[in-house]
């Protein structure tokens, strides 16, 4: 039965009144509630096994910083999705594409390894538009990785080996080494440092008498590396790979007295090492990794996380990957949405000046988004130290010298790198 003009108007208005009644009773359309879900890709397995907990913590605690500052968006609490990468690039692909496709996630970040960092930002996320930041994957390859030209959706918080490279062959120099050999792991990592260190070490008058190259996959023996090696007679073995991979080639060089002495890198940076070589072989040999500028944030980062976990484990990369889930935390409040391009977009404005200096902690972080709801430009100063983002999404940071000493390991120094 067709309904007269007034009946439609009657219709209409209560209809109208409903949909006002709705919207004051909070059962109309609103803005997202639940947790904005970002993803992680550590290693759990695989060469960089040792590395992958103590980094998943250091992402928790942000986490925790960023939800205890007042959470993000009206209060939404961040959360974290973890994965494995296995230190292995198809591992690490197949994983990025469940945290895209299942999870939803709008940025990733990781990876640990240059050699699964490339391809997961090759194949996952560059594509479907996520923002990666990885903590730890220092190639020289990935200022430069063509699949992100133009598309600006890969950063990293830490130094390219470019810089590391610098600072390595000059410490083999003052160390009045002459001749050096490397070996390396197959992949953008190994490739890249060794081939800096080179340039360094030689600009400086030294040479590199043979560069042995092993699998990304841990091997039972190196003993055929390790007979190439001792063959060119170098004065120092530079060793560039992971623990997965060093554990076993130092203990075969160490007791065949191939060769004694070694230079260590940031991936051979290892407490794992020192238990399985034995701390008295190690005593002394110096290494560098990126470091971490003596900042306020790192003091809190460090107190925090002590606190939390009852250790501060020396792996690298904690301060970095702690900065990095505060980055896109903070995009994400900046963009007043959690989607990649919008993360992408917000990103600088976050983490280069101009702007308020900010600073790691629940404290700094509220100070943080409360500047960023009242529309405040901010500068966050990290834990890793200032982390401003270069057009190819590079930092640059301090380079440590480092040393296995007294059963442990420790800082020497601090480096800026210099040709």
């Amino acid at each position: 039965m067709p309904c007269t003009r007034r009946q439609f108007l009657r219709s209409i208005g209560a209809v109208a009144g409903l949909s006002a009644l709705m919207g004051l009773v909070g059962c109309g359309p609103s803005q997202p509630s639940g947790p904005i879900k970002i993803g992680t890709l550590f290693d759990y397995t695989g060469a960089l096994a040792e590395f992958g907990p103590p980094l998943r913590n250091a992402a928790d605690l942000a986490a925790q910083h960023i939800n205890a500052a007042g959470g993000l968006l009206g209060g939404r609490k961040l959360e974290l999705i973890h994965e494995d990468a296995g230190t292995t690039a198809s591992i690490g692909i197949d994983r990025a594409k469940k945290l895209v496709g299942v999870d939803k996630v709008p940025a990733i970040i990781g990876a640990l390894a240059s050699g699964v960092t490339v391809p997961v930002a090759q194949t996952v996320t560059i594509p479907n538009k996520v923002v990666q930041i990885s903590p730890a994957s220092t190639s020289p390859l990935i200022t430069y990785l063509p699949a992100d030209e133009g598309q600006d959706f890969l950063y990293r918080t830490v130094p390219s080996d470019a810089l590391q490279g610098v600072v390595l062959g000059k410490l083999a120099h003052e160390m009045g080494y002459t001749s050096a050999a490397v070996i390396y792991v197959n992949n953008p990592y190994g490739q890249g440092l060794k081939d800096e260190f080179r340039k360094s070490f030689e600009a400086r008058g030294g040479r590199v008498v043979s560069e042995v190259a092993h699998p990304e996959e841990p091997q039972p023996t190196y003993l055929a590396q390790l007979l190439q090696i001792a063959e060119s007679k170098p004065d120092v073995l530079v060793a560039i790979g992971y623990p997965g991979h060093a554990t076993v080639y130092l203990k075969e060089a160490i007791s065949g007295a191939y060769i004694t002495r070694f230079l260590f890198v940031d991936g051979t940076k290892s407490e794992e090492i020192i238990r399985a070589v034995g701390a008295e072989f190690l005593e002394g040999m110096y290494g560098t990794a990126p470091g971490s500028e003596k900042t306020p944030s790192l003091e809190i980062f460090n107190r925090d996380y002590q606190a939390a976990y009852r250790q501060l484990p020396p792996q690298p990369y904690m301060p970095n990957t702690y900065d990095a889930v505060v980055l896109i935390a903070l995009a994400i409040q900046k963009a007043g949405k959690a989607e990649g391009p919008a993360i992408r977009d917000a990103l600088r404005f976050v983490a280069n000046p101009p702007g308020e200096v900010v600073s790691a902690g629940v404290d700094g972080l509220k100070r943080a988004l409360q500047l960023l709801k009242d529309g405040q430009d901010i500068d966050y100063e990290g834990a890793a130290g200032a982390i401003n983002f270069d057009n190819h999404g590079d930092v640059v940071t301090p380079i440590e010298i480092w040393q296995y000493t007294g059963g442990g390991i420790q800082t020497v120094r601090l480096e800026m790198p210099t040709e």
